[in-house]
């Protein structure tokens, strides 16, 4: 029982993979490796020579990036009691229109696609040569090579008075374009979470183009989110300036027509003093009404104003893109480096591959 019981653990024992079989069979992996070294190397100098090229031919990328600050007073505060009263008047100065773009909706405003759209149509001069940011967008991503085998768009050109009568296939370019540019291109972030300051990066492979999409892009957003936070209040000040120059003019139109009834009859007989007293009464009257409707408007106007200086934002440039811009590249040693290890390996892994598959056949 016990020689079976013997004979039963030998299969056991002998599956078992020690480590000094370990080490023997790494031994032989590498002396193998060795022995193929002439292969190793042809594949080594091949990687190298590809790398080579490939950092040769890769273009650099550029960075183009701008921080600013975005100071954002909320609404309220030390106005709330002025536009108490000026709602008991029936004036609204717009207090409310703060709420429209909180947090970090401005970081997706960066890359919404009526604004991206907006800055590849902006006109930029490039030594003596003016032309659109989409044109240069198309050329150094030499997308006119590709499309001179279709009729349709070999001839397309882009141009600033265009932006309003696009045609379907122009449309569908410039969609094409606008996500490439919202993937790849621009990158909108805060820096710090705790901060106000907002960052925003584009990167390609034309530092012109980098530079500039950058700067105007930033300048559109801006300007659109400016207009937008004190749109409501901007246009309650209009109304109430209309409405005080025309209080005004109706005024001033009563009290001239007061002086020309008392021109108008000069030696007048006292048994007719209604030709004179009614209308510069009526006149009279019409000015004094007038006059405390104008001191109500005026307040409100100064009040509007107030409120329109409030809820602008301030928005301070602290870093803006200069040449040369930051760029990053693939060194012509570091493809040669790359590419001699990457293929020095996979060939050696094929190898050994080769090797035990064999070995099992066998």
């Amino acid at each position: 029982m016990e020689a079976e019981s013997q004979k039963n653990k030998l299969p056991e024992q002998g599956d078992e993979i020690t480590l000094k079989e370990i080490i023997f069979k790494l031994k032989d992996w590498w002396q193998y490796l060795l022995s193929k070294w002439l292969i190793i190397l042809s594949f080594g100098i091949v990687g190298a020579t590809l790398g080579f090229a490939f950092s040769f031919f890769n273009k650099p990328v550029y960075f183009a990036s701008t921080n600013f600050v975005l100071e954002d007073e909320k609404s309220g505060g030390g106005l709330s009691s002025l536009a108490g009263l000026a709602s008991m008047a029936g004036v609204d100065l717009g207090n409310s229109g703060g709420s429209i773009f909180q947090g970090d909706n401005i970081l997706e405003l960066y890359k919404s696609k009526k604004m991206i759209k907006n800055t590849l149509f902006t006109p930029v001069t490039d030594g003596n040569k003016s032309d659109l940011l989409i044109n240069y967008y198309i050329e150094f991503n030499g997308l006119r090579k590709n499309w001179e085998k279709n009729p349709d768009l070999k001839a397309i050109k882009f141009e600033g008075s265009a932006l309003s009568k696009l045609t379907r296939v122009q449309d569908s370019i410039i969609g094409i374009i606008t996500n490439d540019i919202n993937k790849n291109y621009l990158t909108v972030s805060k820096p710090d979470k705790k901060l106000t300051i907002i960052r925003a990066e584009v990167k390609a492979k034309n530092e012109f183009f980098a530079k500039n999409f950058n700067e105007q892009i930033v300048k559109n957003v801006n300007d659109f989110y400016v207009r937008t936070k004190i749109k409501k209040s901007l246009e309650n000040v209009i109304i109430l300036e209309q409405k005080a120059d025309s209080v005004r003019s109706v005024m001033n139109g009563a009290i001239y027509s007061a002086a020309a009834v008392a021109d108008a009859t000069p030696n007048l007989n006292p048994t007719r003093q209604r030709q004179r007293i009614a209308p510069v009464q009526r006149s009279q009257f019409s000015v004094e009404t007038n006059k405390a409707i104008l001191s109500t408007l005026i307040q409100n106007l100064e009040m509007a104003k107030v409120s329109l200086r409030k809820e602008a934002p301030l928005i301070q440039i602290i870093d803006s893109p200069i040449y040369p811009l930051d760029k990053q590249s693939f060194g012509k040693l570091k493809g040669i480096v790359v590419g001699a290890i990457l293929f020095g390996f996979l060939s050696s892994l094929f190898l050994l591959i080769k090797k035990i598959f064999k070995e099992i056949i066998q």
